[in-house]
């Protein structure tokens, strides 16, 4: 055991977690950082980075199948050995954490391999990843817990004893697997099901809730049911696992009504969780049971303890753990900085159509109290969309909050739906008058100028 001080110890070196901790170490600040995995989080190794050259390979087989009737003949023939070769070797590093390792400690950080759990007020117990003892961090200006989430596993019957596939599973995937049953229809379940649908497998989404990406529009949820259908993919909704079974190389899930469906290969994306003992949060007075660690606008979660990324509950998102780390970065090096705010969080899933969201939505507004309007555009009806025609699928919602007049919240779907978001980004977020919305000038034709249209129906 080895015993050492510093001036900050980072619990976990995620996106917000390594960027944290490398500006404090830049700062001259004493920093630790702890790591049971690979530096850099989930992100980059089995989420954002690689999936999406995961999906823009099966938007690129896409486009092609759309060129006839537009620009004359095309045929694709389909092979998913260049796109696992682009994430092993490009994005990855075959799941190898040296580069981010390195550019961490060349920042003067001070990299621990291992669990990192608070064993008293300031003080961090790190059981090594190679099982040769642990280290005792001591931290004299404060703990960052930043320690993320996890793929959340159902208690279905029968699951844990098969080999079914989670994120982390599916982006490691060197074939693509003749059919695929996938489990949660959020931005994870979704994503993944098309990417392997445009490369020949046999897809069924079962959500159990009553639409695709529930946590946004019904409308949203809607279209991209009809667009999945429309392109071979069996979309299931309202419907849950009773049961799952595997034998002879092949799943067997049971729903609930008796329906059983069967596939090769078995994807579980039924979201994240935490895990609050794991990392002490009780010797600090956080409730361990919870499903987030509470902090306030300065990601303050105790006396000289903060908290960052998924693990406080406002977005599992890499832009989120981001921004926390920069309140908490000016937090503890005692410079100005505005407090953490949540009114205006953007959230895109990048399925084709893209579903791209800020703030409220229509019902969550109403839940809130709020006055409510809304005005929507078809993506097809705009002069871009209709240019676009194949693949033009789409819609923008806006939200206002009529009596502040402003909009509460808005929903892009379509091509680049979350380039478009953008803007609507910065309405939610700088609480932009509608009127003064209403007064712009949009390029034409543009797909964000179904923004305007959207605005006409609001009235």
């Amino acid at each position: 055991m080895s015993d050492a001080e510093f001036d900050v110890i980072v619990i976990g070196l995620g996106p917000g977690g390594e960027d944290l901790a490398g500006r404090l170490a830049e700062s001259g600040l004493k920093t630790a950082g702890v790591e049971s995995r690979l530096v850099g989080g989930e992100c980059p190794y089995f989420g954002c980075v690689p999936s999406k050259m995961m999906i823009r390979a099966g938007n690129l087989l896409a486009e092609a199948r759309r060129v006839p009737g537009m620009a004359g003949q095309a045929t694709v023939d389909p092979s998913w050995d260049p796109v696992a070769g682009r994430i092993r070797d490009e994005a990855t590093d075959n799941w190898d954490d040296t580069v981010a390792a390195d550019r961490f400690t060349a920042k003067g950080g001070h990299l621990f391999r291992g669990s990192g759990r608070v064993t008293a007020p300031g003080q961090v117990t790190v059981e090594r990843a190679d099982g040769l003892g642990s280290d005792v961090l001591r931290a004299t200006r404060g703990i960052v817990i930043a320690t993320g989430t996890a793929p959340a596993v159902p208690p279905i019957p029968g699951l844990a004893e098969t080999p079914f596939w989670t994120n982390r599973e599916a982006i490691k995937a060197t074939a693509v697997p003749s059919s695929l049953i996938v489990l949660g229809g959020g931005a994870v379940g979704v994503e993944l099901a098309q990417v392997f649908a445009r490369f020949g497998a046999s897809i069924t989404v079962a959500e159990a809730l009553g639409q695709l990406v529930p946590l946004e529009e019904p409308e949203a949820g809607d279209l991209l049911a009809t667009v999945f259908r429309a392109q071979g993919i069996d979309v299931r909704t309202g419907v849950a696992a009773a049961r799952v079974g595997y034998g002879d190389g092949q799943f067997s899930v049971t729903l609930e009504g008796g329906e059983v469906l069967t596939a090769a290969e078995l994807l579980v994306a039924t979201g994240r969780r935490v895990n609050l003992a794991e990392v002490g949060a009780g010797v600090v007075g956080i409730d361990e049971h919870a499903k987030a660690i509470p902090v306030d606008d300065r990601m303050r979660a105790a006396p000289g303890v903060w908290a960052i990324g998924d693990i406080v509950g406002h977005g599992a998102f890499t832009h989120m753990s981001v921004y926390h780390a920069g309140i908490v970065l000016a937090d503890i090096l005692g410079m100005e900085h505005h407090g953490a705010e949540y009114h205006a969080v953007p959230r895109v899933t990048f399925t084709d159509p893209e579903i791209a969201s800020v703030g409220l939505t229509e019902a969550q507004a109403r839940e809130q109290g709020m006055v409510v309007r809304t005005g929507s555009a078809q993506i097809p009806a705009t002069a871009r969309g209709w240019i676009h025609k194949a693949g033009n699928e789409g819609l923008i919602k806006l939200v206002q909050d009529a009596g502040r007049d402003v909009l509460a919240g808005a929903t892009s779907v379509g091509p680049m739906g979350g380039e478009v978001l953008g803007m609507l980004t910065l309405a939610v977020h700088a609480r932009v008058p509608v009127q003064r919305l209403r007064e712009m000038i949009y390029a034409y034709p543009t797909f964000h100028r179904g923004v305007e249209d959207a605005l006409t129906d609001l009235g």
